[in-house]
């Protein structure tokens, strides 16, 4: 295929603010406030809880490819919070099955989600989630459903047990690629990140900017990406 332009295969989408609405703000700060309430009883004090928590996110978003996400947090965690945090496993796991859907509430819901994810498997396209692999896969199919959608929506769905980079770096979305198979020239990146999404582009990948619950943290020049809402998504899909 030399010389040509590929053919895009696969379309990635982001979940947290993309398929799934939300603030983000208001989402960790519910989803913190939630997990600490749940695990106090079992002797955390406050502070370091969250410093534990916030060690091992910025220890993810730093991962070298050398061990998955899931390992590097704990390892950080459990430098804060002390190595018999490792006994407590069981009631984090619990927090994810029973607690975990009423922080969800605090997410929007969008009905063109799930119409869009099935016009788009309509036109021959693949689909998989490129989600920060910051959760356990357990909190990451709760999102996907209260998205309106299943976990069998998507060929494969980035999860802290199954990744080992994150965004915004390349790595991240070339691991992916290597999963599903393909170049990243044969991928579109749909996201509402102008820096941990579209920095996609960089590897090859095509890119959407989807701009209803948009972020620009750094107030990047965002002109140049094909942008909008579903609406628009669904017509640069079906033009690819």
């Amino acid at each position: 295929m030399s010389g040509g332009v590929m053919k895009t295969k696969v379309i990635l989408f982001d979940l947290d603010g993309t398929l799934l609405p939300m603030d983000q703000d208001v989402f960790i700060k519910t989803y913190f406030g939630a997990l600490y309430k749940s695990l106090a009883p079992l002797g955390y004090e406050k502070e370091r809880f969250t410093k534990a928590m916030w060690s091992g996110i910025g220890a993810m978003m730093k991962n070298n490819g050398e061990q998955t996400n899931e390992a590097v947090f704990w390892e950080k965690f459990y430098a804060v919070c002390g190595r018999e945090s490792e006994a407590h496993l069981p009631y984090f796991e619990k927090f994810y099955e029973e607690k975990f859907d009423s922080v969800l509430d605090v997410c929007g819901f969008n009905e063109e989600v799930a119409e869009s994810i099935e016009k788009i498997r309509a036109m021959g396209f693949r689909i998989a989630l490129a989600t920060q692999p910051v959760f356990p896969a357990i909190a990451t199919k709760k999102r996907i459903l209260h998205a309106g959608l299943t976990p069998d929506d998507f060929e494969l769905y980035t999860t802290y047990e199954n990744s080992s980079f994150c965004k915004p770096q390349l790595e991240y979305y070339g691991e992916i690629a290597q999963k599903l198979g393909i170049r990243p020239e044969e991928c579109v990146m749909v996201g509402n990140d102008a820096d941990e999404d579209m920095v996609a582009a960089e590897l090859g990948m095509k890119v959407f900017l989807l701009t209803d619950n948009l972020i620009n943290k750094n107030g990047k020049d965002i002109s140049a990406y094909p942008q909008g809402s579903f609406t628009e998504l669904l017509k640069f899909i079906a033009n690819l």
